[in-house]
């Protein structure tokens, strides 16, 4: 094996130097460029571009959303236990958790660390650009860490902690469905037809239409049962802050509270974040 390497390797060397003595006596040849092509490393690269510039957002946002959810439900745990029978706020959280196809193990790792891992659930109230109004929900272990970070990141965003701001939110029945190419104008209708309050046209978290269906928490279950008759695909159904008052912002003002919003999700100890924010039209 040794000597057909070595073989092979002079072989080679004469090959090469035939064809240098060759490029020596040709004229054309010594005036020529050596032209370098690798297509290989190319491809790897603009492979990893991809990656970089893709994959690695799209995963860092979902390793963010199976965080918040991991908290909710062990929210939802501590204040209504691990049965989702007898606890409606879990059972929610967990069809929507299969729906977003959080991994079992994850979401049994919450349910029997709702109880051993420390954490406070608070709702802090704060204004943001354009005087809009924000509420925070927040699980820590630390809240005078958890506020004092809060407070860093909207001041840096030209927003503030206030008193108040829960005032301008009801707690609402949302049951959120796909959005399936509906128009604007269906989704009134559907919404009329289920006894719904309103409808809202918005964007999940992996950027996918969908719609979202006011209704009062008491008749929730009916709106849903009502959406799926008229051949609706419901996705979830649950409680949120729903603003009444609307706070309508520029453009630039917009860029800013998404920033904001951006940061907040961002913070650890985050659970949710409800606003009134709309676009001044």
């Amino acid at each position: 094996m040794l000597g057909d390497m070595i073989l092979r390797a002079f072989r080679l060397t004469v090959r090469v130097s035939a064809a240098l003595q060759s490029r020596s006596q040709c004229p054309a040849l010594r005036s020529c460029r050596a032209l370098h092509c690798s297509p290989a490393l190319w491809a790897g690269h603009n492979k990893w571009s991809k990656v970089k510039d893709i994959k690695i957002p799209k995963d860092a946002a979902r390793s963010r959303m199976i965080a918040k959810y991991t908290m909710m439900i062990r929210i939802a745990v501590r204040e209504g236990g691990p049965n989702p029978e007898f606890n409606v706020s879990l059972a929610q959280l967990l069809e929507q958790c299969r729906n977003k196809n959080l991994p079992k193990a994850t979401i049994e790792g919450a349910i029997k660390g709702a109880k051993s891992k420390p954490g406070v659930q608070y709702l802090y109230e704060a204004t943001g650009p354009g005087g809009c109004t924000l509420l925070i929900e927040i699980l820590t272990d630390n809240n005078t860490r958890s506020h004092q970070e809060i407070k860093r990141i909207l001041m840096k965003h030209g927003g503030a902690l206030c008193e108040g701001a829960r005032r301008n939110f009801d707690r609402k029945g949302v049951v959120t469905a796909s959005r399936d190419g509906v128009s604007s104008e269906k989704a009134l209708e559907l919404a009329i037809e289920a006894g719904a309050e309103d409808v809202q046209e918005m964007e999940d978290e992996e950027e996918r239409p969908i719609l979202q269906f006011i209704c009062d928490i008491a008749s929730m279950k009916a709106v849903r049962s009502a959406l799926e008759a008229l051949g609706v695909h419901t996705l979830s159904a649950g409680l949120e802050f729903v603003s009444h008052t609307p706070s309508l912002l520029t453009q630039t003002q917009l860029e800013t509270a998404s920033t904001l919003l951006d940061a907040l999700s961002d913070c650890p100890d985050v659970v949710r974040v409800w606003d009134n924010i709309h676009a001044q039209t």
